[in-house]
């Protein structure tokens, strides 16, 4: 039987900064590149190993791609109470303009699968393409 996601207490994600950033090489069908900045914060009682992501990412046209995987940029991240992971990863996009969201899904010390929401964000293009940064 699968055991169910519970949220918690203490276990927070913020997006600490946004960049576009077209200078990064991107395919041609997809040329607009945002970096986003993200720490998890356990602010829990318990250690927490992060397992997996999903990301579920809406385009202008209402266009939904869902990015599921393994670990948080090739690390599983074990995080004690008190404790942050902070990295930085990107979106490359076919639209001037998306919405994302998303969750970790991870394991407390006591086995209990939990789940933290990456907090809704959007990713604009500026006007006349140059690099912005929201923080």
């Amino acid at each position: 039987m699968k055991q169910n996601l519970v949220e918690l207490p203490g276990l927070s994600v913020t997006l600490d900064r946004l960049v576009y950033a077209p200078e990064l090489p991107a395919p041609p069908d997809r040329p607009h590149s945002f970096v986003y900045f993200i720490s998890i914060h356990n602010g829990s009682d318990r250690t927490v190993t992060i397992q997996r992501r999903k990301w579920v990412v809406t385009n202008s046209r209402n266009e939904v791609i869902a990015i599921e995987g393994d670990g948080v940029v090739g690390e599983f991240p074990v995080l004690k109470p008190g404790e942050k992971f902070s990295y930085n990863s990107r979106h490359i996009l076919d639209t001037p303009r998306a919405i994302a969201e998303g969750s970790y899904q991870g394991v407390d010390e006591e086995g209990v699968r939990v789940v933290v929401r990456i907090p809704t964000f959007e990713m604009v293009v500026p006007e006349g393409g140059g690099k912005t940064m929201r923080a």
